[in-house]
């Protein structure tokens, strides 16, 4: 949808409106990511947040399921909310989507400050997560890259010439298991070993003497323990699956995500709550590639389509409020010239490319 020369498009309009048309004109979605109003009764410099319920829920299942006719077949929503509507928001998505298509509820921690004011302090919200068809995103997901701490979990006290390596358990659940797997295993020490009750060994007798005499079993340091698996470093394809607490050092805070708001527009009222751009991050890696095309149809102060153009994606940005020209737009053009914020340093984002903006209204 974006026009040749800009990498993306923001849309000041009712967001309803905009997805009928993308929908009419054939637009496909990789991936989209919405922050709706949470309806906590709250009044806010630059939306109101205090509709009545089934107002609230039929313009969220209106939205989603637009969303949904615009997905790709390995497509998905990922959604925003909090703790007092999350369950309800969970059943309506349910009907829009089909159980069968729900992925994951993601818990992130979004302040890690306690407030001793109220009852609990709530220090998180959720991310509810669907596809459009769960099988074709489960093949087109993207793993996490490996991190430092990941990888410092691998070690070469013997010195192997493989280089660093972790153990893994030698043995599996017998359910499964064929004949050869069961027999006792001789260590270079002399020790005889069995599997345990209930298990086997994870290699037939001839694989295990074979990596054994590749020094790919380790028996503890006096040769005699249990023995384990090499796993190398080197050998390990992919990534990391991602899991679904998101914490505030991994991820960010709504404090630090206000904070680069603050640098980025320091003449005008910024969100109160807005998401961190590493989150948006996290979300993107594992839904999309570069050049996929993303949607955010409440895009508030603009963090979806800023970390889109940072990452290499296509980007529709709707929002019907003033703060498009504000917010969004100032935003994105800072994003353009190189600004450092956000997930700039870890996307080696040295500015670039351009946008789009339209008002639907007069278009």
């Amino acid at each position: 949808m974006p026009k040749d020369g800009f990498q993306g498009k923001l849309i000041k309009g009712d967001n309803s409106v905009v997805l009928d048309r993308m929908i009419a004109e054939g637009t496909v979605v990789s991936c989209a990511y919405i922050d709706p109003p949470y309806n906590n009764k709250d009044r806010f410099d630059h939306y109101e947040d205090n509709k009545d319920y089934d107002i609230w829920e039929a313009e969220i299942i209106a939205v989603s399921s637009k969303i949904r006719s615009l997905l790709s077949e390995e497509g998905s929503l990922w959604v925003s909310i909090d703790d007092k509507l999350m369950h309800y928001l969970k059943v309506a998505l349910d009907n829009v989507f089909g159980r069968e298509n729900f992925i994951s509820t993601v818990v992130w921690e979004h302040r890690t400050t306690r407030e001793n004011r109220a009852i609990f302090s709530n220090n998180h919200e959720y991310i509810l997560v669907y596809a459009k068809n769960f099988e074709k995103f489960k093949s087109y997901r993207n793993p996490l890259p490996f991190t430092d701490e990941w990888k410092d979990r691998f070690k070469n006290p013997d010195n192997d010439p493989r280089g660093p390596w972790q153990s893994v358990s030698a043995n599996a659940q017998a359910g499964h298991a064929t004949a050869g797997q069961f027999y006792e295993l001789v260590a270079p020490s002399g020790k005889r070993h069995l599997p345990p009750k209930g298990r086997c060994w994870l290699y037939t007798q001839a694989r295990m003497n074979e990596a054994m005499r590749e020094g790919r079993i380790y028996f503890g340091k006096g040769g005699s323990g249990v023995p384990r698996i090499k796993r190398y470093l080197r050998e390990v394809k992919g990534g990391l699956t991602p899991h679904t607490l998101w914490k505030a050092d991994e991820v960010g805070t709504t404090a630090s995500a206000k904070k680069h708001l603050l640098d980025v527009l320091a003449d005008v009222s910024v969100f109160e709550t807005p998401k961190p751009e590493q989150l948006i991050s996290r979300i993107l890696s594992i839904a999309s590639n570069p050049g996929d095309l993303v949607l955010d149809a409440y895009l508030g102060s603009g963090t979806t389509a800023s970390v889109a153009h940072k990452m290499d994606r296509r980007y529709v940005g709707i929002e019907l409020g003033e703060h498009i020209a504000s917010h969004c737009v100032r935003r994105l053009r800072s994003v353009c010239q190189g600004e450092q914020g956000g997930i700039s340093k870890a996307v080696n984002w040295l500015g670039g490319g351009d946008f789009d903006l339209e008002d639907s209204a007069v278009a």
